[in-house]
């Protein structure tokens, strides 16, 4: 008895992306593919650019202010004026510090204006008789060229553009006050809502990555506003001491220039010494700087780690790049946020990966970083009720569908129950 055998398969012919230049070429086609789609994102965000800032300084307005709602709440106050009177607080706080500065400047604006002029006159004679070789005609041409720009058809279409400007700064202050509102009304709603698509360990994290938000954002936000009040009141009070007119409205820009670290503080300190010195004179701007200086030394050495604690620890050369990209970008309000948001990055990419290895090493030695946050007790025990919550549960939907095979589906509820659903 003779045995067959099945003739022999047709060898495939290889293919063309199985050899290393075809896998290389797979490789750039999904890197290009996600270089477009993140083009894409960065054009939409970009054309959307007043929301997407609206949304991220409301959030962070948000979440420092939280606390105050939840204390209002835990004093019996209703949900609604517990809102309205949190809102209403913080809208007032920056109503005041705007109209302040705005106030002080127009009060001080002729005296601004003609020590300027003053000190522009001595600023050139000193030039025309000092040790540089600069011709009166030289100063008499730059004059002239700043004239002619000051009066030229450039700055007409940039005054258009600096209209258009506050038309979008107007309609993205009206948005943070909205989405401000519902935010702090509405916060534990939406949470609610975004963790019901998820379930498990996945829930568990974007629990997680919420609760941390909220501490990493809103303690950045208090910590801050009370560094940037200690240094604005020292050097407050060092400008009121000197006699400088503008010492509240300058006082107010250290504040606001506070929240752009390491930059913020100092760029805020050379324009209380300028204005010193065109308003007072050089002694009194060497005082100034003097100043300055010592609140900055007395900010990084102590109230930052007393005030900020674990909340924001960034290596300054992050801060740095950070700070040059939210100015690239956004500009003021981009400097403001970079950090704050680029340490929210650093935390969710703790809480979702784990390819840090955390802790001292005995061959690489201490961990550079600090250690990962610590939830509390009840955040734990939530976190861990969510791990084990992974059945999923029966949604109106799926009334009549046949149960998957090895679920029983959902327990029959007692007569009592069935007999509210009315006549069948």
């Amino acid at each position: 008895m003779t045995t067959r055998f099945p003739p022999a398969a047709t060898e495939r012919a290889p293919s063309p992306w199985s050899g290393p230049l075809g896998r290389a070429g797979a490789r750039c086609a999904q890197v290009l593919l996600i270089a477009a789609v993140v083009v894409g994102a960065a054009w939409l965000l970009r054309r959307v650019m007043v929301v997407v800032v609206a949304v991220l300084v409301a959030w962070i307005l948000a979440t420092a202010v939280a606390p105050l709602v939840r204390w209002l709440l835990a004093k019996g106050w209703p949900p609604l004026a517990a809102t309205a009177v949190s809102f209403l607080g913080i809208v007032v706080v920056a109503a005041a510090v705007l109209g302040g500065v705005v106030l002080a400047f127009r009060a001080e604006w002729d005296t601004l204006v003609s020590s300027t002029a003053n000190s522009t006159e001595e600023l050139r004679a000193w030039l025309l008789s000092g040790p540089l070789p600069i011709d009166d005609s030289l100063l008499s041409s730059v004059t002239q060229g700043v004239t002619e720009r000051l009066s030229s058809e450039a700055l007409a279409s940039s005054t258009l553009t600096g209209v258009s400007a506050a038309t979008e700064v107007l309609t993205g202050l009206v948005l943070i006050a909205v989405l401000l509102f519902f935010f702090l009304k509405d916060g534990n709603r939406i949470a609610n809502f975004a963790l019901r698509w998820f379930r498990g360990e996945t829930r568990a994290k974007l629990a997680e990555s919420i609760d941390r938000s909220s501490a990493v954002l809103g303690g950045y936000v208090r910590g801050t506003a009370t560094v940037a009040l200690v240094d604005a009141v020292l050097i407050g009070v060092g400008l009121a001491v000197l006699g400088v007119p503008l010492a509240v409205p300058l006082a107010v820009i250290v504040f606001i220039g506070a929240f752009i670290p390491v930059l913020g503080a100092t760029v805020a300190g050379v324009l209380a010494a300028v204005v010193t010195l065109v308003l007072n004179g050089p002694i009194d701007a060497v005082i100034v700087i003097a100043i300055v200086v010592g609140v900055n030394q007395v900010e990084s050495n102590l109230l930052q780690p007393v005030v900020m604690g674990r909340t924001l620890r960034l290596h300054p050369l992050i801060v740095l790049l950070a700070l040059a990209i939210g100015t690239i970008v956004g500009g003021i309000v981009g400097a403001i946020l970079a950090v704050p948001y680029t340490a929210l990055a650093w935390t969710l990419i703790r809480i979702w990966t784990d390819g840090y290895q955390g802790g001292d090493d005995p061959v690489l030695g201490k961990d550079p970083l600090d250690p990962r946050p610590r939830s509390t007790a009840s955040q734990l025990v939530k976190y861990q009720l969510m791990r084990l919550s992974r059945q999923r549960r029966p949604s109106p939907g799926d009334v009549g569908r046949p149960a998957p095979e090895g679920d029983a589906g959902p327990e029959p509820r007692p007569p009592q129950d069935r007999a509210d659903d009315g006549p069948s």
